[in-house]
């Protein structure tokens, strides 16, 4: 499974409709507007790099009222469960 952070900068009138057709997307898993620099983040997963390939420029960017796209793969998750499990493993064993 490949997940990607897409950020999405919109002609600013078209932010709420542009946010909710990507959204409809499917590989689309969730949409932000945020703040800053971008106006959407766009969390994707797909099976593998053509998918995403064919997703960004065939279907995210094509949608009236997105001007860019920059697409950031991430290669591993880390987050506070991760670290707990990592850190747990071995640790219930009798004394």
């Amino acid at each position: 499974m490949i997940t990607a952070f897409v950020l999405v900068n919109a002609v600013a009138d078209r932010i709420p409709e542009a946010a909710q057709e990507i959204a409809d997307i499917e590989g689309v898993n969730e949409v932000y507007s945020c703040a800053g620099e971008v106006d959407l983040v766009v969390l994707v997963r797909v099976a593998d790099h053509a998918d995403l390939a064919d997703l960004i420029p065939g279907r995210i960017a094509k949608v009236d009222g997105v001007l860019t796209t920059d697409t950031h793969i991430a290669f591993r998750s880390y987050s506070r469960r991760d670290t707990e499990e990592a850190f747990s493993i071995g640790g219930d064993e009798a004394q």
